[in-house]
């Protein structure tokens, strides 16, 4: 006699009854119908905002996840992605920053290429899974967020969930999610090689090394001076953070209390300007004084006082190699990390020695 196989014994069957559970779940937790939880999970209004947040919060703890993704893929009736821009919620770093200005509108490039359509969100830093929500609610097919921030376990986290999420940053150990990112440890390389090169030998390093891409950029920064029989000196750190607001007083502070540095790595060309004004505050000039290197080489690069010297990004490559990876996974492919190059633009804050 042949058996019969039931829908609930084929893989789809049992993913749909393990669904439907988890829903049953949710609602016994939050003591609320199942109805109002698939309301909730849609984002629906009639559900409040209260309830709806309860509701996300328990189905992130049970590693549930709407496949509202897959199937409007599939039926071509979403074409949004969430473009994700978190903030650090003691310096809102302003989006008009000079790099998310830059990697946003790569990206909104590449997604207009292709046919798709951005949906631009913020989200506090410190709670980067919110950025799940757009996918979980069906208004989005995937993710694509700006900065690793200080919470590589939260993105692990949403990848492990199946999330289709793309994140620009370095690659970190056990990292389960895609990253996009330039060579972080080469940038930091090239960027003290060269001022060693200059005959520099007490070189400052300013970033928040707890950010990944700026603790892998340390790396290359320390590497460089171990090849030139040096050791990093924790008083010529600045743990600075990107947003100008804050770390303007904080440079201008640390160039004013040390005078025994004679070049800077600086993480970002917003931060390489700050420093400039903070040493010329000291009675300090560039590059006579201090050879100073920068990093992204932003538009405002070239045009500063003197013109940055500062670490090339790929930003405007960037936004395609995002947008590619993300469709992929959507097309079931696996998204490893991908390491852009990185090169050194020469300007005049720390010019070649030829030169």
């Amino acid at each position: 006699m042949v058996k019969t196989k039931r829908s609930s014994d084929s893989p789809a069957g049992s993913a749909s009854e393990q669904r439907r559970l988890q829903m049953v779940d949710i609602a016994r937790l939050a003591g609320v119908s199942v109805s109002t939880v698939s309301r909730a999970l849609n984002g629906s209004e009639l559900v409040n905002a209260e309830t709806r947040q309860r509701v996300a919060e328990l189905a992130r703890s049970l590693n549930y996840s709407i496949n509202f993704g897959a199937r409007n893929l599939r039926l071509q009736e979403n074409k949004t992605v969430a473009v994700v821009v978190p903030f650090d919620a003691a310096s809102r770093q302003h989006i008009s920053d000079p790099f998310f200005l830059s990697i946003v509108g790569s990206i909104a490039d590449a997604l207009t290429d292709r046919g798709y359509d951005m949906l631009l969100s913020r989200v506090d830093a410190e709670r980067l899974d919110l950025a799940s929500h757009w996918f979980d609610s069906g208004k989005a097919i995937g993710v694509i967020l700006i900065g690793q921030w200080r919470h590589h376990d939260q993105l692990n986290e949403m990848a492990a969930r199946k999330l289709p999420l793309v994140v620009w940053g370095g690659e970190m150990p056990q990292q389960l999610y895609c990253s996009v990112g330039g060579d972080n440890v080469q940038g930091g390389l090239l960027a003290a090689r060269h001022l060693l090169s200059l005959g520099k030998r007490r070189i400052a390093f300013i970033g928040d090394a707890h950010l990944p891409e700026v603790w892998l950029r340390r790396q290359g920064y320390v590497q460089a001076l171990a090849e030139a029989g040096l050791q990093p000196e924790p008083a010529l750190e600045l743990a600075a953070p990107f947003e100008p607001g804050v770390a303007t007083a904080i440079v201008r502070e640390f160039c004013q209390a040390r005078r025994d540095f004679d070049a800077v790595v600086c993480c970002s060309d917003v931060l390489a300007l700050l420093t400039i004004q903070g040493l010329r505050a000291a009675g300090r000039s560039v590059p006579e004084d201090v050879a100073l290197v920068g990093y992204d080489d932003m538009p405002l690069a070239a045009y500063c006082d003197p013109p940055l010297t500062t670490v090339h990004q790929p930003v405007a490559e960037a936004g395609a190699e995002l947008v590619e990876a993300l469709l992929g996974q959507l097309r079931g492919e696996r998204s490893g990390p991908r390491t852009m190059p990185v090169y050194l633009k020469l300007r005049q804050s720390a010019p070649d020695a030829a030169a």
